[in-house]
């Protein structure tokens, strides 16, 4: 039997290939891996639940390893994944190796958004998916009879001491989120106490540092936005890409107490993450910024290869953030 060959439409090496019959191959993404009771490395349970069936949001709950007598609470951290918003998931090896290792250290339970991916779900499907998953996880905190509630939050997580966390795209939906979480209320009156963004995926239409104008139009960040976000308001200079454009919110906004931004040297991405951390440094945020650079690294190298040494004073600086 001849075999079929399907034809492709569009494809954004190393991300996802369109076909003309609607399919779509994602290529980047790491494999699916189950959740563990018990992680034999670090201890730390995890399981999946559901946050919402209509729409479909769903989550990867991840919670240390408690002795017999903790009563302790323990922060909460929301946690989204990087990806490019078409690629990757909460329920990735990658991300669950690093997450293991990352609760494990900082002692917090973990809630890893599952949002829904582009282009099958163009954004701003991917921010709404989250902030709806932040007001699941803050309806925790309020007590309401007869109404489900997820047992690790309730009985191990403290309400006082949220934060959201992310890398790359995941990290530009924390910046989103947290000024989004800076006009609107959270379930409870909840509010975050602090956010950490790795590697954050910004981008816009002047170039700076150094970013070239000739390569700009063909660059992943240009090519992934207008994929993933093409009818967006003002394309690439959108306020959901370039915090710093026209139009865009004050960063003095944000809604939380706390920030760390960490870049790598060899990331494209490097001086967009340095630009912001400054931009927030300089507005009338009332909160307390932090930046850490990792020198000879790239984009995600603390997922990739969470293994070194690179990678795991990173993971520590996270979890010491996560425990001040």
């Amino acid at each position: 039997m001849a075999s079929i060959t399907k034809e492709v439409e569009k494809e954004l090496i190393p991300f996802v290939r369109l076909y003309k019959d609607g399919s779509i191959e994602r290529l980047g993404s790491s494999p699916y891996v189950p959740p563990s009771p018990q992680d034999p490395e670090t201890g730390v349970s995890s399981k999946d639940i559901t946050i919402s069936q209509d729409p479909s949001i769903s989550a990867r709950l991840y919670l240390p390893k408690l002795n017999q007598t903790h009563n302790q609470k323990l922060s909460i951290l929301v946690y989204f994944h990087g990806g490019g918003f078409c690629i990757e998931s909460a329920f990735s090896s990658d991300h669950q190796r690093y997450l293991n290792s990352l609760v494990s250290q900082a002692q917090v339970v973990a809630v890893s958004v599952e949002y829904r991916l582009a282009p099958e779900h163009l954004l701003p499907i991917a921010y709404e998916d989250s902030w709806a998953a932040l007001q699941w996880v803050a309806s925790h905190s309020v007590d309401d009879d007869g109404v489900h509630k997820e047992q690790w939050l309730t009985s191990h997580g403290d309400f006082k001491r949220v934060f959201l966390g992310g890398d790359s795209a995941g990290a530009n939906i924390v910046h989103n989120i947290a000024i989004r979480a800076g006009v609107e209320m959270l379930h409870g009156g909840v509010k975050i106490l602090g956010a950490f963004l790795t590697h954050p995926f910004f981008w816009g239409l002047k170039p700076i540092g150094s970013e070239y104008t000739a390569e700009r139009e063909k660059g992943l960040g240009y090519s992934i936005w207008k994929l993933v976000y093409p009818s967006a308001p003002a394309g690439i200079d959108n306020p959901m890409i370039n915090p710093f454009g026209p139009g865009a919110p004050s960063l003095a906004g944000l809604g939380c107490s706390r920030l760390l931004v960490t870049v790598s040297e060899k990331d494209k991405l490097r001086d967009r993450g340095i630009l912001y951390y400054n931009a927030v440094r300089e507005s009338e945020w009332k909160g307390e910024a932090e930046l850490v650079e990792v020198e000879g690294e790239g984009h995600a190298f603390q997922i990739l290869n969470c293994g070194t040494e690179n990678a795991i004073n990173l993971i520590k600086r996270l979890a010491s953030f996560l425990l001040k």
